[in-house]
């Protein structure tokens, strides 16, 4: 019997929506050749990761293996599927990166930024085209997603195809991008599929989805029957809806403005690569100041609350020289991602003050979800008829669900967790192992673990404050003067009404001239005393207890 094995690992997106990152391996144990689909990022928030710029999959396991990676596969160009590939390329060993026209344009961009060649982005054409990489021959099945060019993988090895979908819903009139062909995904599971990793992000929504053409008769009546500025937000990678929207603003008889960088080249790449034919017109920022309000719409970034996006800085204002005023109408044609909430609300209750109508789609008027609903995945999970459901794109009670659902249809599945090995070789898949994993996080321009203590030193000193305290010895020990303190985030005074400044001061100076001589000579003994006196004190005082860093200068 052969001893070679295929497996599969989740690195990102298994028990969480977002950051997806996923291996297939086929081989002897420990020396499988591997492909990675998709390097996707997550988005921090200011309370759990303050200061990190983006959190990436820990793909500490891969980089270790970086000489058995055949190739990346991208299945679309949303930043969660997209957004690692050029911070985690060079630790992958830079291999090549294969992906359908639109996916591989913004590829290039990212890895330019880098300074990598474009050449390393590979473009494949849809199925029955196909890309050999090691054991796996893979191929790119369009699907309908909410960005063009979205593609669900075949995966071919020798025991068996796997098919995994990417994000995908079941539309059979997306507005840009192919529609959903159950003809071409029949014929694709007519050869037998072992496993179907599968989108779960929608598993609880009983109802089918809708398509993205059914949404616009209601945003043209909305726009037509504004009186002021139209202002539209959506996800910039969304270029359907982003199309829907510019044309019911131009059959309005507006003028349309694209504001904020990420939505323009969205639609510059969907323009370059053939997506998108026929968007309307639209003029410059600099153009809307001349125009009556009543006859200008914005199509700007920020649908999920973004503090340096578009709408926030409408919000806070002006946004390149545009100010909002009372009866304009500001359309969230977008669901808010969980965990984005308080920065969404923010901005709309400072565009109420305004008095600007704030329109959001808590009716479902104005949106469309971009993943398949319960009764989608009960006909997906039909239509490929696979040997096991693999459940993935979503947190743990996704997952959970999914797998109910797969039961349901008579399918054996798995719930697999980021950091699973799954051995799918044989009639049925088996836990194989586990792996060290979790996030990178981005912070400012270099990659820190999440257990590097550098975020939870800032949260610290959040909830905490900070106090520096300073001292000076002389070659004798003995110190120059009292110790000094400098507070950060607390308060100034305390319990005793003295200010916390002085009150510390005084405390520490006692310590100083009753510590020993062993302690004044001994840094580490010195530095452990004076912090706990100033947490001490401090606790004493305000009810605090501080992060807190010594400084010992000695003459020499």
């Amino acid at each position: 019997m052969s001893s070679a094995r295929l497996i599969y690992l989740p690195l990102g997106g298994a028990g969480e929506i977002g950051m997806n990152c996923y291996v297939y391996g086929y081989g002897p144990q420990d020396q499988e050749r591997l492909i990675v689909v998709d390097l996707g990022v997550t988005f921090p928030d200011m309370d759990g990761t303050p200061g990190v710029d983006l959190i990436l999959p820990d793909v500490a396991w891969l980089e270790a293996r970086k000489t058995q990676i055949e190739a990346v596969f991208i299945t679309h160009a949303h930043e969660d599927h997209l957004g690692a590939v050029g911070h985690l390329f060079e630790r992958l060993g830079a291999p090549t990166v294969y992906a359908r026209a639109f996916t591989a344009h913004l590829a290039r961009q990212k890895l330019g930024e880098y300074g990598f060649s474009d050449k390393v982005v590979k473009t494949v054409s849809a199925w029955p085209e196909t890309v050999k990489a090691g054991p796996f021959t893979v191929g790119f099945l369009p699907i309908s997603h909410s960005i063009p060019e979205s593609s669900g993988l075949v995966i071919d090895s020798p025991d068996g195809r796997i098919v995994h979908t990417g994000d995908f819903k079941l539309d059979r009139a997306p507005i840009v991008g192919e529609a959903w062909d159950p003809e071409l995904w029949g014929a694709v599971a007519a050869h037998g599929v072992k496993a179907l990793v599968c989108d779960s992000t929608n598993v609880f929504s009983p109802e089918p989805g809708r398509s993205e053409s059914s949404i616009g008769g209601d945003i043209e009546t909305l726009i037509a029957d504004a009186r002021g500025m139209v202002v539209a937000t959506t996800f910039a990678s969304n270029v359907a809806r982003l199309k829907t929207l510019a044309e019911a603003g131009q059959r309005a008889g507006r003028s349309v403005c694209l504001m904020g960088r990420a939505m323009r080249r969205m639609i510059e790449a969907a323009v370059a690569t053939g997506v998108l034919k026929d968007f309307p017109s639209v003029i410059s920022p600099e153009d809307v100041g001349h125009l009556p309000r009543e006859n200008v719409m914005l199509l700007v970034t920020g649908s999920q609350g973004e503090r340096r996006a578009a709408s926030a800085q409408l919000a806070n204002g002006k946004y390149q020289g545009v100010s909002l005023k009372d009866g304009d109408l500001f359309l969230f044609s977008s669901k808010t991602i969980p965990g984005n909430e308080r920065g969404v609300i923010r901005i709309m209750n400072q565009l109420s003050e305004m008095g600007v109508d704030v329109v959001d789609d808590n009716s479902g008027r104005y949106h469309v979800s971009g993943h398949a609903n319960r009764p989608d995945l009960d006909q997906m999970h039909k239509l490929m008829k696979p040997q096991t459901v693999v459940p993935m794109h979503g947190e743990h009670r996704h997952l959970r669900a999914h797998t109910r659902l797969a039961a349901e249809n008579g399918c054996q599945s798995i719930l697999a967790v980021n950091g699973m090995i799954v051995n799918l070789s044989g009639n049925a898949p088996s836990v194989a192992g586990y792996v060290e994993t979790g996030r990178t996080y981005l912070d400012g321009s270099v990659q820190v673990g999440a257990l590097d203590g550098i975020v939870r030193d800032r949260l610290r000193m959040a909830l905490n404050g900070h106090i520096m305290v300073s001292v000076i010895l002389d070659e004798d020990n003995e110190p120059l003067g009292e110790p000094w303190c400098e507070i950060r985030g607390l308060a100034e005074t305390g319990r005793s009404k003295a200010p916390l400044v002085d009150v510390l001061e005084e405390d520490l100076d006692q310590y100083m001239r009753r510590a020993g001589a062993k302690v004044l000579a001994d840094d580490d003994k010195l530095e452990d005393g004076l912090k706990k006196i100033t947490r001490q004190s401090t606790q004493d005082e305000i009810g605090k207890k501080p992060e807190v860093t010594v400084v010992i200068s000695r003459l020499s």
